[in-house]
């Protein structure tokens, strides 16, 4: 099975940005679902952004500020750019991709290639 890897997590004071990537086999740039999924010690994990084809979606809490898009013609690599951050955006972060359209009532665990996780630490 696809094991998808995420990386450019860290720390950063509220205001900063980050860009996070996911290295995803080049074939789910086809008929995919690509998402970005963020969890909160003490919480589910909740979807943040996703994207099929051109059309990307966002949680409420993000919009205007997170960014998703996909390089699939040179490095097969999911982003998610985050800019304004705040103390609320801390968490493990992960990507996840399933081969069809996106449906808001998806899951984390509907996706059936996931990523480990990658951590964002945002200070006041």
């Amino acid at each position: 099975q696809e094991r998808l890897v995420e990386s450019g997590g860290g720390s950063v004071q509220a205001g900063g940005s980050i860009r996070l990537s996911c290295k995803v086999p080049g074939y789910m740039c086809g008929n995919y679902c690509l998402a970005w999924f963020r969890q909160v010690p003490g919480q589910t994990r909740d979807g943040v952004a996703t994207m099929y084809y051109g059309t990307t979606t966002y949680a409420d809490s993000v919009k205007g500020r997170f960014t998703i898009s996909r390089d699939c013609a040179m490095k097969d690599t999911l982003y998610l750019q985050m800019t304004n951050l705040k103390p609320e955006d801390t968490g493990m972060y992960y990507c996840a991709t399933i081969n069809r359209q996106c449906d808001s009532t998806y899951k984390f665990d509907s996706f059936p290639y996931q990523g480990q996780g990658t951590q964002v630490t945002v200070s006041s």
